[in-house]
């Protein structure tokens, strides 16, 4: 246990997820681990190897020195080159090989977040952006990639599940602090008005992001008599949609809208808040 509270559920939820995705790819034959997945150009090898490189690295590790091929159509900028370089390198790995050194990153992982004793506010390395973050943004963000992550292994290998786990509350709120920004500046509602999102399921909630006179978006929990425009859901459509795992038109009849089209089609347009 990490010497902070506040800490503690994202290191509960990191474990629960990682675990889960161990347990889900010890027994894949070789051909499933070249099964694709919804992340663009990633198949479960890709992801399996995304999860270990970025672990590594929030250990300390150097990041590998590797060159990339010329042809992967899914590298577009920096960020996502500095993300590919540790799923390129271990691209030929063998099955044995890849749940070995998952086990080895989650025991070393495991025993660092046991005797984390710095403050949550303390700086540290950023992995996937430059620059530095709190400890507790950083122990966040790790509970959330991994959660999103077993969510597309899950699917990808057909086998559902943990929709309600911790780490999905984590989901939860990271997916829904980003409400104000994708209403109030992406889609750009209108000032004085407010949208509505009613998500049943595994994860159920009603919230409102209300737009104030200056345009600036901020979000809660009680419902709006009159919204400009309000949008009803599956936990699992939602949290697709917000991290950028399929887009609005492959979905929208899981996704009922009253109000605004115009708007609601820009809101949904700008909905995935994931890199």
């Amino acid at each position: 246990m990490t010497d902070h509270p506040s800490l503690q559920p994202y290191a509960d939820a990191w474990t629960h997820s990682i675990q889960a995705i161990s347990e889900l790819v010890q027994p894949l034959t070789e051909g499933e681990w070249n099964r694709p997945t919804d992340c663009p150009g990633w198949s479960v090898r890709d992801i399996v190897s995304h999860i270990i490189g970025v672990e590594s690295e929030v250990m300390g590790d150097p990041r590998p020195i590797h060159t990339l091929p010329r042809d992967l159509f899914h590298v577009r900028d920096e960020r996502s080159r500095r993300m590919e370089i540790q799923v390129d390198v271990r691209r030929h790995h063998t099955g044995p090989e890849m749940t070995a050194e998952l086990e080895y990153t989650i025991i070393r992982r495991s025993r660092q977040l046991r005797e984390e004793k710095r403050p949550p506010h303390t700086k540290v390395r950023g992995v996937v952006f430059e620059g530095e973050v709190t400890l507790e943004d950083q122990l966040r963000t790790r509970a959330f990639d991994v959660w999103v992550h077993e969510q597309d292994l899950r699917r990808a290998l057909g086998v559902p599940g943990n929709l309600d786990s911790p780490g999905a509350l984590v989901a939860r709120d990271v997916l829904l602090a980003a409400l104000p920004k994708v209403v109030a500046g992406r889609a750009g509602a209108p000032p004085n008005s407010a949208v509505v999102f009613d998500v049943s399921g595994p994860v159920e909630f009603l919230r409102t992001v209300r737009v104030d006179d200056q345009g600036r978006g901020t979000v809660d929990g009680s419902p709006s008599l009159g919204p400009v425009v309000s949008f009803a859901m599956d936990w699992e459509t939602y949290m697709r949609l917000a991290c950028g795992r399929v887009k609005p038109a492959a979905v929208a009849e899981q996704v009922k809208i009253e109000g605004d089209t115009a708007l609601a089609q820009a809101i949904l347009d700008n909905f995935a808040v994931t890199p």
